[in-house]
């Protein structure tokens, strides 16, 4: 058996190293799927630590085995994503983007460099345990079609076959040194959608000579709200909105047409499916009772993310051992989307928050934001973590 302080033990001895490399990473973000030199980073990092049986994947995904004894017994995933966002950093430190108007502004380098240390641990420990641990840094989660769908297609969760696959993901509202479960379902699909709504422009002053396409757009908008106050099942969590309606005409012009921007985001796929219909055949039916048209496009985002009970239940039961009841946190469901959820759709899944917040050292700016950072001593936590997580897991059967 493995014991949690021979973990602890080894996490902290490799702390300085996992900070290096979240530095490193942090200071050279990619933007999703052009992550050529962090792929070159990882993979010359897994080498140095002995791991060699891995492979290429989506351009710039990795794919590594940590094989123990009895390797086929059970194979567990362990994923990180590597791409970083178009923000322009704001923070003032010695390892800030190098390069300009790219940012790692949600955490994924704290992910990979947490990743990287278990893989450390996990390596030097492998002849202790059963199994194989399948180490898995995909491109591109922050755009569509998202990275872990292309890594899937490509096998990453084939030869061997996974049986689960176990993720984590910064939270700053949350103190460093609290880590957050759920079980079932937790994060919310995403869809994007765009609508043109076309009329007959003319002069403002004359309505009766053209078909308004803002007047047809604005009772568009409000119909569209109905589709989820009296069309969803009140249990189901839905969210329709729109952020974008450009008309551009004036004061005294009315414009040819419309153009809308929004989402739709929900935790069912059946309703999720149902719902693009009925948005769909309501818009395009009232514009033309109208008089106008209506152009109206969904694209197909992240499926939702579900958290397989059972896993989720040993995962909390382990934290609790590695940290203390005290410092595991019941999370409530969140309407944002990651695409870890493609994961979550094919096999066993349990994806959890780490906590990287410190009020006290004023860290405390949101994912996305030009200021967001972390206190890196949640790193101890998202390395140590995620080795004692996987080496329990396959110690189950």
């Amino acid at each position: 058996m493995i014991s949690k302080q021979i973990v602890k033990e080894i996490a902290e001895r490799n702390f300085p190293q996992i900070v290096t490399h979240r530095r490193h990473i942090h200071a050279h973000p990619e933007l999703s799927f052009v992550e050529i030199n962090t792929h070159k980073y990882i993979n010359e990092t897994l080498d140095n630590l002995g791991i060699t049986n891995k492979t290429t994947l989506a351009q710039t995904g990795t794919v590594a085995l940590i094989e123990g004894r009895n390797p086929l017994k059970k194979v567990l995933c362990l994923r990180a994503d590597i791409d970083a966002l178009p923000i322009t950093e704001a923070n003032d430190l010695p390892y800030k983007s190098k390069n300009l108007g790219v940012m790692h502004a949600c955490g994924h380098d704290v992910h990979t460099a947490s990743l990287l240390g278990a893989a450390s641990i996990l390596q030097e420990l492998k002849d202790k345990f059963e199994g194989t641990v399948k180490l898995i840094f995909q491109p591109g989660e922050e755009k569509l079609p998202g990275g872990a769908s292309m890594m899937i297609k490509e096998g990453a969760l084939k030869n061997p076959d996974a049986q689960g696959i176990i993720g984590q993901h910064v939270m700053p509202q949350m103190p460093v040194g609290k880590v957050g479960f759920r079980k079932g379902m937790y994060m919310a699909s995403a869809d994007e959608i765009y609508v043109t709504v076309k009329g007959k422009g003319g002069h403002a002053a004359m309505p009766d000579l053209n078909i308004d396409p803002i007047l047809i757009a604005s009772h568009i908008l409000v119909a569209l709200q109905q589709i989820v106050s009296r069309n969803a099942n009140p249990k189901i969590p839905s969210v329709l909105s729109f952020g974008k309606f450009i008309a551009e005409g004036a004061t005294n012009v009315i414009p040819n047409e419309v153009k809308i921007e929004g989402t739709f985001r929900t935790l069912d796929e059946k309703w999720r499916n149902e719902a693009h219909t009925k948005m769909k055949k309501m818009a395009e039916m009232m514009a033309e009772a109208m008089g106008g048209s209506c152009e109206f496009n969904i694209i197909r985002g992240y499926p939702f993310l579900k958290n397989n009970e059972a896993l989720t239940e040993r995962m909390i039961t382990s934290a609790e051992e590695y940290m203390g009841k005290e410092n595991i946190i019941n999370l409530d469901l969140w309407m944002a989307s990651e695409d870890f959820s493609f994961y979550s759709q094919e096999i066993d899944a349990s994806f959890y928050r780490l906590g990287t917040g410190n009020v006290e050292k004023g860290i405390v700016s949101g994912v996305h934001t030009p200021t967001f950072t972390i206190d890196e001593d949640a790193l101890r936590i998202g390395s140590g973590l995620m080795a004692w997580l996987a080496i329990n897991e396959l110690q189950h059967i």
